[in-house]
């Protein structure tokens, strides 16, 4: 058994986030951390406070899997990605998404049925629709040269496809957009990020507002007709899940979109296997998700007793942040992690987390990439990077791994 926390000498601890040295693979440090010590100690960039790292996919999944940590982030303890004000952080309502059972299970179960295999089956027609015609439009575009798919493709096709589901207006998706990165980027200002909050709240409060009086064929009205048969919820709770399935719902799966096809691109014997087998096409979805695992903040918690995890003592009131990157690239589970493999069988990875809190919108992210990419691939097939990958630039300043432009041509 190691020595408690305290006696870390906490001046001399790793900072995190840690830097990636190449876009497709976690920071190099993660590598030494899971074989010799999985379960171990670093210094939060934000703010300075101590929290303790999971890299190892065994006890990631453990540690996720454990009742007695909680996702609350009004905890003292909880791990912050972004600088949050202690006064602001109070005094603002939980999401689903930091509720800990009972009150997450009850959200959950409203929640999920809109996100069923069966409802992706009905639904992924219209987002092939939706697909064809934004491609349609980076080909008019492409006669004058390089299109950048961030803002052609990647952004818009999750983008319209939330905003059908919620009922959101498309017309207004470059504000909701600007308040997601925001509320995300480690750069911008306690003030921006509070402004975005504010903004991003008051707008979702008057689309739920507007449909209880008026509701309509999509998720928000049939969340709120639910909660009038069988009260669970309040009003803001409502307010509260749609906004969070507003931003979680474009920012991923626009993130992914850019960086599967920069990896497909920059591996052309990949890219060759799945335009030769179509049928390819799913277990090559799961792999970009598991070697990309875009986010390590989602699966923060706190301990809210001791636990004792990979023979380390967890204190209670500890901050953990059980990596999904370092677990993804566990060669234990994942042999050659670190390659791009179409043909791995890669559905155990934990890109979307694991456990109770595991993504609820995991079907409809891996209906979209399924159809965004297979689409792309098939309709240009002479699809190719029009900028260096070394001169992209990715999003080392936010929580969320993905690019800020794509050139591309044909």
């Amino acid at each position: 058994m190691t020595a408690p926390a305290e006696a870390a000498n906490e001046d001399a601890l790793p900072e995190f986030p840690m830097p990636r040295a190449c876009p497709f693979s976690p920071p190099a440090a993660y590598t030494g951390l899971r074989e010799t010590e999985p379960v171990s100690r670093a210094r939060l960039k934000v703010d300075g406070k101590p929290t303790w790292l999971v890299t190892r996919h065994d006890l990631y999944k453990k540690v996720l899997g454990d009742s007695r940590v909680s996702a609350n982030l009004k905890l003292p303890g909880y791990p912050l990605q972004v600088p949050v004000p202690q006064e602001t952080l109070q005094s603002v309502p939980l999401t689903f998404l930091s509720m800990d059972p009972p009150d997450h299970t009850v959200q959950r179960r409203m929640l999920a049925p809109e996100f069923s295999v069966r409802r992706m089956r009905e639904l992924r027609e219209r987002v092939q629709q939706i697909v064809d015609q934004q491609i349609d439009d980076m080909l008019a575009k492409g006669c004058d040269g390089p299109v950048d798919l961030v803002t052609a493709l990647a952004l818009p096709v999750p983008s319209l496809v939330i905003c059908e589901l919620l009922g959101v207006p498309y017309d207004d998706h470059a504000r909701f957009e600007q308040w997601a990165w925001a509320i995300m980027n480690h750069e911008v200002s306690d003030e921006d990020r509070g402004l975005a909050h504010y903004e991003l709240d008051r707008y979702v409060d008057g689309l739920v507002t507007a449909k209880e009086s008026e509701p309509g064929d999509d998720m928000i009205s049939r969340l709120i007709a639910f909660n009038r048969e069988t009260p669970a919820v309040e009003h803001s709770d409502i307010v509260s899940m749609s906004k969070l399935m507003l931003v979680t719902g474009h920012e991923t799966t626009a993130n992914m979109i850019a960086l599967g096809v920069l990896a497909l691109l920059e591996h052309p014997d990949q890219l060759a296997a799945v335009r030769e087998e179509p049928e390819l096409m799913p277990r090559a979805v799961e792999e970009l998700l598991r070697l990309f695992s875009i986010s390590d903040a989602g699966t923060a918690r706190v301990a809210m007793e001791d636990i004792e995890l990979g023979g380390v003592t967890i204190r209670a009131g500890d901050g953990i942040l059980p990596l999904n990157n370092a677990a993804n690239h566990d060669e234990s589970v994942f042999p050659d992690a670190d390659r791009l493999d179409v043909r791995r069988e890669a559905r155990s990875h934990v890109a979307f987390g694991y456990g109770v809190h595991q993504c609820v919108g995991q079907n409809l992210a891996r209906m979209e990439l399924d159809v965004v990419y297979s689409t792309l691939l098939r309709r240009i097939p002479t699809l190719r990077l029009a900028t260096p990958a070394e001169e992209l630039r990715f999003k080392d300043d936010a929580i969320v791994w993905g690019l800020y432009e794509l050139p591309v041509t044909w």
